[in-house]
């Protein structure tokens, strides 16, 4: 282990941890799973922990608010936040700091929120609990943050409900809603996974320049190390619950002195050579999309061969998860029509047939979210192989072994609950599912975006080897320019509902580009710890 002190913070200490050790509890018995770690946050400081899944960078950072999850108990060390010891503070007392005085951004904006509520009500919750201000004035504030935060309709957003606005609006929204009471410290946990690259830009820009003007701390988990080089003061870097080393940003980038370190510096060398595909296996004519009257689909024409991948990309709200519940029957079209190796497909989900719907099966961003937890990954997996292939018994306890052989799990794993996975394992579950209904096209929906980078590159390649073996199709949306060159085919780039253009890998990664196109790959964050403040710079909009 390797630790610089020397990387000139200022301020006072805000929290101090010393020699924690956490546990959970699994297969009956007690794991450490945080292994005497320190830590020790200054006011107005951000500390980026990266490390790859099952680290431990969610559990120390929930610890740092005192809080473990369900399963997990702190066994040893100190947790001091601004003098108050966090161990020995009762619940009432941590809970009148949590929300306010220490504020916890979640990765799954989706599972955070409740549905029966507004977002502005929820936003203004803990400033007025606090009654930190009067509620028109926290109101105000609220807009005031949508704004900073680049949401659109910054005055009349709030007014809906969670499931009416995008994944990445709803990470927004839930930074505003941690902003809000003005806390000491924040928990970001992987806060821009949900986010194309452009809306990362602006979010990354207004959380540091929110952090620099009220002078927050904040602990800055997450897997994509271009992105903690934009946001962190000083870099933690864990595995296995260990510390392997921690130095101030610049040096850690230009000379990380662990093995370990440098491993995670040099991972998503993969970069699939593209193919061109003759066949046309599906394909959208003039579509037209809307949710009631606001359209969002206005004339897409996008065609996927057989056996090939077209990585579908745009901002949020460009219209990319729309093309795919239109395709899958979600989302009747309003004109246009989707082909299926040349005949229509019903518009209407309730008006295919269970062969058409076993044709086309999709695999879903947040894995947390598209498992039943009450479910074992053997009836997760076994549910379409019975409804599709009528398979009971001991041929379908057989095959959903097979299937998890073939997403590199065993049989060990059959019996287990989603909470019991990493967040890895619980994607390659969702892809198990959906080969398990032998489907000739999968939607994959920003199906790395959760993932640390170790984790997406074993991903990826394990959806090319499938791929290869079964000559499957792939629709892959996705914001993440690296995934799209290690992945595609064939490139289309969606902008306000439209295709703005289309082509081989080749053609549209290569210059020169259009406008929009040119914009997301400048957008793409680097490791540079200056690089987003030059970007913003060279746009003439305030450094952060």
């Amino acid at each position: 282990m390797s630790t610089d002190t020397g990387t000139g913070r200022s301020g006072d200490v805000l929290l101090e941890i010393r020699d924690l050790r956490i546990e959970g509890y699994s297969d009956e018995q007690w794991h450490q799973i945080i292994k005497g770690v320190d830590l020790t946050l200054h006011r107005g400081e951000v500390m980026g922990l990266i490390g790859e899944s099952g680290a431990g960078k969610s559990t120390l950072g929930l610890a740092a608010m005192g809080y473990t999850q369900p399963g997990c108990r702190i066994n040893g060390g100190t947790i001091m936040f601004d003098g108050m010891d966090l161990r020995a503070a009762s619940e009432s007392e941590k809970r009148r700091l949590w929300g306010t005085r220490i504020a916890y951004v979640a990765q799954s904006a989706a599972a955070s929120f409740n549905p029966a509520h507004r977002l502005i009500d929820q936003t203004v919750e803990a400033a007025n609990r606090m009654k930190l201000r009067a509620d028109a004035e926290s109101r105000e504030d609220a807009v005031d943050l949508y704004r900073q935060l680049q949401l659109p309709d910054p005055e009349t957003i709030g007014n809906r409900y969670p499931h009416q606005v995008s994944g990445g609006q709803l990470q927004r929204v839930m930074t505003a809603m941690a902003m809000s009471p003005r806390p000491d410290l924040i928990i970001f946990d992987e806060p821009t996974t949900a986010l194309d690259v452009t809306t990362q830009v602006d979010v990354l820009a207004a959380m540091r320049r929110i952090v620099d003007e009220f002078d927050t701390a904040a602990i800055y988990i997450t897997h994509d190390l271009a992105v903690v080089a934009q946001m962190a003061d000083v870099i933690k870097v864990l595995r296995f619950g260990e510390q392997v080393e921690e130095a101030e940003t610049g040096k850690m980038l230009a000379h990380p002195e662990m093995p370990y370190t440098r491993s995670l510096w040099s991972v998503r060398s993969l970069q699939k050579p593209e193919a061109r595909g003759e066949e046309i296996l599906l394909s959208m004519e003039g579509i037209d999309a809307a949710y009631g009257t606001a359209k969002v689909l206005h004339n897409v024409n996008i065609s996927i061969p057989r056996g090939r991948t077209v990585a579908i990309v745009g901002e949020s709200g460009s219209g990319k998860s729309t093309a795919a519940r239109v395709i899958t029957g979600l989302l009747p079209p309003s004109a246009g029509q989707v082909l299926f190796k040349g005949e229509p497909l019903p518009p209407a989900l309730k008006d295919r047939s269970k062969e058409q719907l076993q044709r086309i099966q999709m695999i879903y961003q947040m894995a947390d979210t598209a498992m039943n937890p009450r479910q074992t990954v053997g009836e997760i997996i076994g549910r379409p192989l019975e409804f599709y292939l009528g398979l009971k018994g001991r041929a379908r306890e057989k095959r959903v072994i097979e299937l998890l052989e073939m997403i590199e799990l065993d049989e060990g794993f059959y019996d287990r609950f989603p909470s019991e996975l990493s967040g890895g394992q619980k994607q390659r579950i969702c892809i198990a599912r959906a080969l398990a209904a032998e489907p000739e096209l999968i939607i994959c929906d920003e199906v790395t975006s959760a993932l640390d980078q170790i984790v997406q590159e074993g991903i990826l390649k394990l959806l090319l080897r499938l791929q290869e073996k079964f000559a499957i199709t792939y629709m892959f949306i996705t914001h993440d320019i690296a995934t799209v060159q290690a992945i595609s085919d064939e490139i289309v780039v969606m902008l306000a509902g439209e295709v703005v253009e289309q082509g081989m890998k080749s053609e549209v990664m290569a210059p020169p580009y259009p406008d929009y196109t040119r914009l997301l790959l400048s957008s793409v964050p680097e490791m540079d710890p200056d690089w987003l403040s030059n970007l913003l710079a060279e746009r003439g909009e305030r450094p952060a």
